[in-house]
This record gives C-alpha cells, structure tokens and sequence, in this order.
C-alpha cells in the first residue's frame, strides 16, 4: 500500500474506497530493514504481464500472491524475496507490478493521479511515486509508476493511452517538452516534436 493516507476527495481515496477499508489500510513489511543471509535463486519468475509462476507453473491463488509481493524486493544484484530469516533470488522479466487501474482528479498543477497494481498497492503519482517512461523496441511509451523502493509498476495499454491523453507542452530547461502533470510535478515524455 501507499506510505501515506488517502486524503477524502483524492484521486487515491477512490481507489482506497474500492478496495475496501482493510485492505486499504495495510502496508507492506519493513523489508528494506531486513538483511538476511543470500540463500541462492529459486524458481520462481513474474511474467511480463504481472503473473507469478512458480516451476512453471501460474500461480492461480492472488491471496499468495498478494503475500509474495509484500516481501519482494529489489536488491543492485536482483530481484529477492526476503524475510527476517533467508533472502531467495527470483526473476522478473520486466517490471515486477502492472498498473491495472487509474483515478485522476483535477487539472494541471493540482492535478491528482493515483494508480491499483495488479496486488492491490495502491499509489498517488507525485515525488514520492513518480512516473517514468521508457521506449520500447519499437519506439513505443512504456510508462511505469514507482509503488515502493525501487520496484515499479508497468501501465497497462489501455492505461497509457489514458495517461498520455492528460498530456501537455512545457518548456523544461529551455526544450519544449510533452509530459503528464500530476502531484505537483511535470513527468516529460518526450521532446514535444518528437510526442507528435
């Protein structure tokens, strides 16, 4: 979950209100803070369409998955799941959470943008939890939100063309830029003759 409650009338209240009050009120574990022994790789991997396998086979139960992705963490080396006692390595293929909906209330600088991943996190776009986009192999927007430490959430398709429809022109350092505002701070996409 988020490290901050839901303000009522925000764009991340929706979504909290959605999920009902327990589940909104949650965090993760202080994992950050939990330095066990390197106990090697297990097989275990995250797709890139967010579903967890475990020798090759989906895990169908999103209660333990849900459990999975509270000790997961991203280490220099690897992506771990880690607990006070052992820390094992498992694969991610590309990001390790999907973005699967979105709020947005406002406009402009005031403008709010909150986002549920694919385990329940939720998290409002802001300094905390910025935006970032990537290019894909084939010159396509890969946006992806930051839920918490360095683990990300990829924007679903249909997400992005929503978020890139909140887009606009600025002039960041002296460059024309296309971006998203939200949560106070302007995400550029691209040089803005280059978003054409």
């Amino acid at each position: 979950m988020t490290d901050s409650a839901p303000t009522s009338g925000s764009a991340l209240s929706r979504l909290a209100a959605a999920l009902g009050p327990e589940k909104s009120r949650r965090g993760p574990p202080p994992v950050e803070r939990w330095n066990p022994a390197y106990c090697g790789e297990i097989d275990m991997r995250i797709a890139a369409d967010g579903t967890w396998h475990y020798m090759g086979t989906p895990i169908n139960r999103p209660a333990l998955v849900r459990l999975f992705s509270t000790v997961l963490r991203k280490d220099p080396e690897r992506y771990v799941l880690v607990t006070p006692v052992e820390r094992v390595g498992i694969t991610v293929e590309d990001a390790p959470f999907v973005a699967v909906e979105m709020a947005v209330e406002g406009e402009g600088e005031a403008r709010q943008v909150a986002f549920r991943t694919n385990v329940d996190d939720l998290v409002q776009v802001g300094p905390d939890h910025p935006l970032r986009f990537e290019t894909d192999a084939h010159g396509g927007v890969k946006p992806s939100v930051k839920v918490r430490g360095d683990l990300w959430a990829r924007v679903t398709r249909a997400l992005t063309f929503d978020l890139i429809a909140l887009g606009e022109e600025r002039m960041v350092e002296g460059v024309r830029q296309f971006g998203v505002p939200a949560g106070g701070v302007f995400f550029p996409i691209a040089p803005a003759d280059e978003a054409q």
